[in-house]
């Protein structure tokens, strides 16, 4: 795979997605957890809402991964890995990332499994965490701008 540069437009409009998947989260009733659960739509949609916005997120570090780098990865839990490796993440927040890929994989493939108790804390304690590695992202980006691809 041969690097080609970042589509800005690609990025904008992951980052774009992902805000209002957060957006989404936050109008759900958080400030208690009977509130929460009082109307399972909520768990629902918060379910819905945390696994669109990790799956643009690492969608999104696949993008700079192959486009900034020319390296394809089809695994989620690998895009943090590679990223620490080509230098866009630190350790801890490829830590954070690595996480999110295995948080997704369990919304997706364990679900059944996923309770509205783990849901709202993810909801209310953790998804500031997609905003650091989305500013992890955008920083990164901006210090590299030869690795950018700007046309339409």
């Amino acid at each position: 795979m041969t690097a080609t540069g970042i589509k800005e437009k690609v990025v904008a409009q992951r980052v774009a997605w992902i805000e209002e998947m957060l957006r989404g989260v936050a109008a759900l009733p958080l400030d208690t957890f009977d509130r929460f659960v009082a109307d399972p739509r909520n768990v629902a949609a918060a379910d819905s809402y945390v696994r669109r916005s990790l799956e643009a997120l690492l969608d999104l570090g696949r993008h700079i991964l192959a486009k900034g780098f020319g390296r394809a990865v089809s695994e989620y839990r690998e895009v943090a890995r590679q990223l620490l490796a080509a230098g866009v993440l630190t350790e801890d927040d490829a830590r954070v990332l690595g996480e999110m890929a295995g948080y997704r994989n369990r919304l997706v493939h364990f679900y059944d499994e996923v309770t509205p108790p783990e849901l709202y804390r993810i909801c209310t304690k953790r998804l500031s965490d997609v905003t650091t590695i989305v500013n992890a992202f955008r920083t990164w980006i901006e210090q590299h701008p030869e690795r950018v691809d700007r046309s339409l």
